[in-house]
């Protein structure tokens, strides 16, 4: 088998794809449940959960940059140091701990100012604080299930998923709606179980992580003081490259959340179009996150080894391989829209489904041709985070985020030139952002990076 050719590539990517196609439907009966609870429900689930995720997405993302230090080491065959970076993981994800809580206020006030339908508004809230409360438990999940991936133990992730999946499927369908006695919850329902599917996956984790071999053999041969404590030269390299990629994290989440609030001011019909096509849209996005975390993987576990050339290969190969599927997606986008919106809206006293169709529909077409640049960006992201090429991406994401993406929507939503143009603008932004990226990409200058100290041959 070819270093970096698509057979290793497919072979790390099937699983994590997997692992993504089981969020695909977790969501997807997620927000089917909640459309039939209520059309407002399905509306605060996006904007409520996108706002409580960009809150939590900068401690996920830097307690889950452990995993590249992880590929790195494990590139280099350094097994021992591999197992203690995924501690010090799991130390950064601990401290987010208070952050998060405290943070809790700052977005009901956010909610409350957005401008959205006052029944919405309440719903965001519910949802937002349960989230919140448990927000800890995403990025403790990221540092262990990081250490998996990265060490290729990809079916260890992929039962984890599927197993936690499950159940936020189950648990949807009792807390929602009141089954077996428990009393119907709705959208707070919806909340709860998705902290019960991530505290049910926490523990898999932490159980087959204190069974592993290297972790075994590092806890024996240094004891359980020395083996949990804070290494504090390890926290601050992964800090050092961490939090500049948590910076672009939470500022494409913050973007994409005042997106999703700006859609919110064209009336009702316009707003539900939105949510529920940005909930199509994860049939496309989540798995291009398993590609993107297979190209992540690959070309930090070659540049452990030194071998930035095969890096590349596998970068390239892993891109090529998640356009494939984007065009497939996209093709169903077009011709079976009208079948995605039935999954999602009957019609009610708020909004019937043909005025939602008659704006969704074209949502669609669009986002099928944003989604080809949207895999650039997804996967290169990656690639070059996995290389360690993380202050660049930050830099250029801010510049993109906050002098050209957001100042455009908002002059398009107060000149009131409507929801389609906004979308319209989304799409031309992700081309821009996409030529930025692959450019940074092809000259190769990530190249000569390396988070670790590589042991002399």
């Amino acid at each position: 088998m070819r270093k970096g050719g698509y057979r290793e590539v497919w072979k790390v990517a099937l699983p994590l794809l997997l692992s993504q196609a089981c969020f695909v439907v977790m969501q997807f009966c997620d927000r089917i449940m909640l459309s039939r609870f209520s059309s407002h429900a399905i509306d605060a689930a996006l904007s409520g959960g996108m706002l409580a995720f960009c809150f939590i997405c900068f401690f996920q993302a830097v307690a889950s940059y452990a995993g590249t230090f992880v590929a790195q080491y494990s590139g280099a065959g350094d097994s021992r140091n591999a197992v203690l970076s995924a501690i010090q993981g799991c130390w950064l994800a601990i401290c987010g701990v208070v952050p998060i809580i405290l943070m809790i206020t700052f977005g009901n006030w956010i909610i409350s100012i957005s401008g959205h339908p006052s029944e919405v508004i309440v719903y965001e809230k519910q949802y937002f604080e349960i989230l919140m409360l448990g927000g800890f438990l995403s990025p403790l999940n990221g540092a262990l299930g990081g250490y998996f991936t990265s060490t290729l133990r990809l079916r260890v992730n992929w039962v984890v998923n599927t197993a936690g999946c499950l159940l936020n499927v189950l648990l949807n369908w009792v807390l929602i709606y009141g089954r077996w006695g428990f009393p119907v919850g709705g959208i707070r329902g919806a909340g709860y179980a998705t902290l019960l599917s991530q505290g049910f996956m926490l523990a898999i984790f932490l159980a087959v992580f204190c069974f592993d071999r290297h972790v075994t053999t590092a806890w024996h041969d240094l004891r359980c003081i020395r083996f949990l404590r804070p290494r504090w030269r390890q926290l601050a390299d992964i800090l050092r490259f961490g939090m500049p990629n948590g910076v672009k994290l939470l500022s494409d989440i913050c973007a994409f959340t005042i997106f999703v609030m700006f859609t919110g001011r064209f009336g009702n019909a316009a707003f539900t179009a939105s949510n529920i096509a940005f909930s199509i849209n994860n049939l496309a996005f989540a798995p291009l996150l398993g590609f993107g975390l297979a190209a992540s993987t690959l070309v930090a576990r070659y540049q452990g080894a030194g071998e930035s050339s095969v890096a590349m290969r596998a970068g390239n190969r892993t891109l090529l391989l998640s356009l494939f599927y984007m065009i497939a997606v996209g093709l169903t986008f077009v011709f079976m829209a009208r079948l995605y919106f039935t999954l999602f809206l009957t019609d009610d006293p708020i909004v019937t489904f043909d005025e939602v169709f008659a704006i969704g529909g074209p949502m669609l077409v669009i986002m099928a041709a944003w989604g080809i640049f949207d895999t650039v960006n997804i996967v290169i992201e990656q690639a070059l985070a996995g290389a360690g090429d993380t202050r660049f991406v930050m830099v250029y994401v801010l510049i993109t985020n906050w002098l050209l993406f957001i100042p455009g929507a908002a002059a398009l939503v107060y000149w009131k030139f409507g929801i389609l143009a906004l979308w319209l603008w989304m799409a031309i932004y992700v081309v821009i952002a996409s030529a930025g990226l692959w450019i940074r990409w092809a000259r190769g200058g990530w190249k000569s990076n390396s988070l670790i100290d590589r042991p002399a041959m």
